[in-house]
């Protein structure tokens, strides 16, 4: 494959495919095993993340890429081949989150910064070795009109964060991942979830130029434009579809090759509804596809339950929601494909 940052990022959103974000902390991936009844070690992490990417159909046709996380960039399978070889041979790319976390923003209540530029580029250069090609950084917005979260002083350091980031990004020879996510867990309706969404974006892409980050060499990974959860409104995907287009038409240049939607919290079925509808109203200047996390993974995690004998059942769930996110990237997916299997 092309080392050139531009032919990666154009690869990761091929026609109808994805990213599989399996970039989950130990704490978090901790809490989603605990939901399942599986306790959560080196080997088990490792059991559950081989059983997805050895699904070949799914890692083949649907996925391609995998954000993984520190622990899982290094791990070998149970039959001592590296993981990143696994994923590699299906041929999928491997990627790898390096942010440190969002955390309070001094003087900000309510806002938060993500640290972890801090010795990155040494980070970085490690993770080329180790077969990373693109990597990951989310900053993180909540919405709180009422306490004035976002700040302007919040959305600007988070955005200049990103930039730096991605310039660190392409340096190494890594397709940068920008994920400013404007959260839906408020009670804000989704018009506000527009506004906060343009702020923020016009002062990344702001921040980007500054930085000369090659936008062709870069992918956006975004939320939609929703109405808070605790607003006790939902959207349907028509008025999603048009608010995140009409977004995204205002902010996001034609020279980014790809967005990546994050899932944000949506259930599964919502995450690939949405995405299909956004599709369907195309075409559009940039491919629009998925990179979603629990919205691929809640479905095999249950069916596995950390047991090998469900590992087939496992495999044919994630096959599944794959499947449905290929075809939503493409425009083509309907409800009744759901249950048809």
């Amino acid at each position: 494959m092309s080392e050139r940052l531009e032919d990666i990022a154009a690869a990761i959103v091929a026609d109808g495919k994805g990213l599989l974000a399996a970039d989950e902390s130990s704490g978090t991936i901790k809490k989603r095993f605990d939901v399942i009844g599986v306790e959560s070690t080196a080997d088990s992490r490792r059991d559950y993340r081989e059983m997805m990417f050895r699904t070949r159909e799914a890692m083949t046709r649907y996925i391609s890429g995998v954000i993984l996380y520190d622990e899982t960039i290094r791990q070998k399978a149970a039959d001592g081949t590296p993981l990143v070889d696994i994923i590699k041979a299906a041929g999928a790319i491997p990627g790898i989150k390096v942010d440190a976390g969002a955390k309070p923003l001094a003087g900000f209540p309510g806002d938060t910064i993500t640290e972890g530029l801090d010795g990155l580029r040494e980070r970085l250069a490690d993770y080329y070795k180790l077969g990373a090609r693109f990597a990951k950084w989310r900053a993180v917005i909540d919405i709180d009109t009422g306490k004035g979260v976002p700040s302007v002083n919040s959305i600007g350091s988070n955005a200049h964060a990103l930039a730096r980031y991605a310039a660190l990004c392409q340096e190494a020879g890594i397709v940068p991942i920008v994920e400013p996510e404007v959260l839906m867990d408020g009670a804000h309706d989704i018009d506000t979830c527009y506004d906060i969404s343009k702020a923020t974006l016009i002062k990344l892409y702001d921040e980007l130029h500054a930085a000369r980050v090659v936008l062709e060499g870069t992918i956006l990974k975004p939320n939609m434009v929703l109405a808070g959860k605790k607003s006790g409104k939902v959207s349907s995907p028509e008025e999603v579809a048009e608010k995140t287009i009409k977004l995204f038409r205002e902010t996001v240049p034609a020279a980014v090759p790809g967005i990546a939607f994050l899932s944000g919290g949506q259930e599964d079925e919502e995450a690939t509804a949405n995405l299909n509808a956004i599709n369907a109203i195309g075409p559009h200047p940039w491919k629009l596809t998925f990179s979603y996390g629990r919205a691929l993974q809640a479905a095999p995690q249950k069916a596995w339950s950390g047991k090998a004998s469900n590992v087939a059942a496992g495999q044919a769930a994630f096959t599944h929601r794959a499947h449905m996110n290929h075809l939503a990237a493409l425009g083509k997916w309907k409800a009744s494909l759901e249950h048809a299997a």
